[in-house]
């Protein structure tokens, strides 16, 4: 078990890192749409690849910090039975529903958008519209962002099964007896 808590640590300082440096792709993309708003208005001029410079940054915040949101447990539940569960039963939820649905998916995924990706790199493909990007870089943004969640996903699974096993704390656990403290 040590070995794999090594490994889990080794991926959540990696989606850490990831998750962390890929945040300033927002401030460039603001930046960017300010910019060409500017030039739009002053100047009348404005490029497609401005507005898809946008879109593939906004993508690569999405799909490549989706392992650090899931590291981080801030990713969408919808609670209509779990906050019931005591901490056991919800351990088992979490490592049940990581091996039989997010982890399928995002192998099914990554098989999926692989060779879309390598068709358009090998053509170079580019937007349809006037003055507009490759698109191989976007369609690579998926099966790495899917990677990257599968990771963190694996990570997960070895924590959940370590704070069974009571080889690590439970920190949701500890918060919640912090949040009754109080």
């Amino acid at each position: 078990m040590a070995v794999l808590l090594a490994l889990s640590r080794a991926i959540d300082a990696a989606n850490s890192f990831i998750g962390k440096a890929i945040s300033w792709f927002i401030l460039v993309a603001v930046l960017i749409s300010a910019v060409n708003a500017v030039t739009r208005k002053l100047f009348s001029l404005s490029s497609n690849a401005w507005l898809e410079a946008q879109w593939y940054l906004f993508s690569a915040v999405f799909l490549i910090a989706a392992g650090y949101t899931l590291l981080n447990n801030e990713h969408v539940k919808v609670d209509l039975l779990y906050s019931r569960y005591s901490r056991r039963t919800q351990l088992w939820v979490e490592i049940l529903g990581t091996i039989f649905f997010l982890m399928p998916f995002c192998l099914i995924t990554i098989y999926l958008s692989w060779p879309v990706f390598e068709a358009k790199f090998a053509s170079g493909e580019t937007s349809n519209n006037t003055g507009g990007l490759v698109l191989w870089p976007v369609w690579l943004m998926i099966p790495i962002g899917f990677g990257l969640l599968a990771l963190q996903g694996v990570s997960e699974i070895i924590k959940r099964i370590a704070i069974l096993q009571g080889r690590i704390p439970d920190k949701v656990a500890g918060e919640d007896a912090e949040a009754e403290a109080l």
